[in-house]
């Protein structure tokens, strides 16, 4: 004698077995062809007219019944909008350079080097927004690779922001960084 628990188990994988396989094919009973419905069947009657025939690949054209418009532009009647004669003027604190960031989390200084995936790495998460300062300037990136493997560099920039920074020639490898850290 089989447990009960053994032939509950058994039954219940045949059927989801037989569940999931397709139908059988074969012979399927004929459905009844529907009928036509008489609207569509509706005639069209194009009248012929004593024009010139059309030129070939021409889009054929039938006249307009009467009391029918072809090409009309509509304009309802209305007053125009009012439109003000000048922006409105906002009064808006005056900012200073320095009030403009917020002071970063922290900030490190070292040397920044280029490379060519596009990317800006740094041994932060992923996301973290950097202002990168250097001597031809200061840009704000997103980190978005880990890097850089020299311990030495604190940074490695995408080869046009890293000479935009630089301020230096093309031949150049490194350059004094400062990074804030936001």
């Amino acid at each position: 004698m089989r447990r009960s628990v053994v032939v509950a188990i058994a039954a219940m994988m045949a059927a989801v077995a037989l569940t999931g396989l397709p139908a059988p094919a074969g012979s399927q009973s004929r459905t009844q062809p529907r009928a036509l419905q008489a609207a569509t069947l509706t005639s069209v009657s194009i009248p012929a007219t004593a024009s010139a025939p059309a030129a070939p690949g021409a889009p054929l054209v039938a006249p307009a019944p009467e009391g029918v418009l072809r090409e009309a532009i509509f304009v309802e009647p209305g007053r125009k909008p009012k439109v003000p004669a000048h922006r409105p003027r906002v009064d808006q604190p005056a900012t200073s350079s320095s009030s403009a960031w917020k002071p970063p989390r922290y900030s490190v200084s070292g040397e920044a080097t280029f490379y060519d995936h596009g990317t800006t790495a740094m041994r932060l998460p992923s996301g973290t927004l950097v202002r990168i300062c250097g001597p031809g300037g200061c840009i704000v990136r997103t980190v978005t690779d880990y890097g850089p493997q020299a311990p030495d560099r604190v940074v490695d920039l995408y080869r046009p922001d890293f000479f935009r920074i630089c301020g230096c020639p093309s031949w150049s490898g490194t350059v004094k960084v400062t990074v804030a850290v936001y």
